[in-house]
């Protein structure tokens, strides 16, 4: 008997041991991907691909081709946390804050150079930053919409912020990477998806963030003002990202800002030709 057990034991651990040593967070992007497109009934058309380096989403012979940096997947050690790095991605542009950037973009282009050149050099600086924390924030709760739509788990977003590396600022005041972004993840699900949250996630990161957020939590419960906000700011978002998603997917993943960047960009493109 002790022998069938070590011998079970045993090719357990193998097996284990091989499977942890052929997952790669960037070789799962492409069936991650398809499934929370396939799930939420998103556009089929739709590409995913690793980068090494931050870029907007693009058309490539009618296909949207979603852009996930590299760097982004080294926070994911499952299928889950890639899910939450993905979504977040396909979120940017379900809610048009990636096409946004690309119209600035060509605005830019177009406007440099004449004699709105200073609107151009302004629209070019403001178009190359990085998005906004709030751009950022709703994109992060639109992503666990879509995740638990998939069957991920959505806690999994709140780790994928948290094992960044830390701030200066963080560092020096002991808060954890992402603070605020976490809080707000974990806000949504709390109100939209408590059981997701009774669930729980299972690693050191996740209830180091609990730690962080209870006093919150603590301090919001004591007081029927803070709660009544808090409920009708919740309910709101959860109205505004369902919203965003139905349009996403009427126009077949084509947003209005989409449709400005195509049309601006042709005639840019037209004007050099002359």
């Amino acid at each position: 008997m002790k022998k069938l057990l070590l011998t079970l034991f045993l090719t357990f651990a193998l097996v284990s041991g091989a499977n942890a040593a052929t997952w790669n967070a960037a070789d799962r992007v492409p069936v991650v991907g398809e499934q929370i497109l396939t799930k939420n009934s998103l556009p089929s058309d739709t590409v995913f691909k690793v980068s090494p380096e931050a870029r907007n989403s693009e058309f490539i012979d009618n296909d949207l081709v979603v852009y996930v940096p590299e760097t982004d997947l080294e926070t994911a050690g499952n299928d889950n946390e890639v899910a939450a790095i993905v979504s977040h991605e396909l979120s940017l542009i379900i809610n048009a804050s990636a096409s946004k950037k690309e119209v600035l973009g060509t605005l830019a282009s177009a406007l440099t150079g004449t004699s709105n050149s200073d609107a151009g050099l302004w629209l070019q600086q403001y178009s190359m930053n990085k998005l906004s924390e709030k751009e950022e924030m709703t994109a992060d709760i639109t992503g666990v919409d879509l995740m638990i739509a998939a069957g991920y788990n959505p806690l999994a977003r709140i780790v994928t912020l948290t094992k960044e590396q830390p701030t200066t600022l963080e560092l020096l005041t002991g808060k954890i990477p992402n603070a605020k972004r976490a809080m707000y993840v974990y806000d949504y699900l709390l109100y939209n998806y408590p059981s997701k949250v009774k669930a729980g996630y299972n690693c050191q990161e996740y209830r180091n963030f609990l730690a962080y957020a209870q006093p919150t939590i603590d301090e919001r419960n004591s007081s029927a003002k803070k709660m009544k906000k808090f409920e009708e700011e919740q309910k709101k978002l959860k109205q505004e990202r369902a919203k965003q998603i139905a349009t996403f997917k009427a126009t077949g993943g084509l947003t209005g800002w989409d449709a400005s960047y195509t049309i601006l960009k042709n005639l840019y493109e037209s004007t050099e030709v002359k």
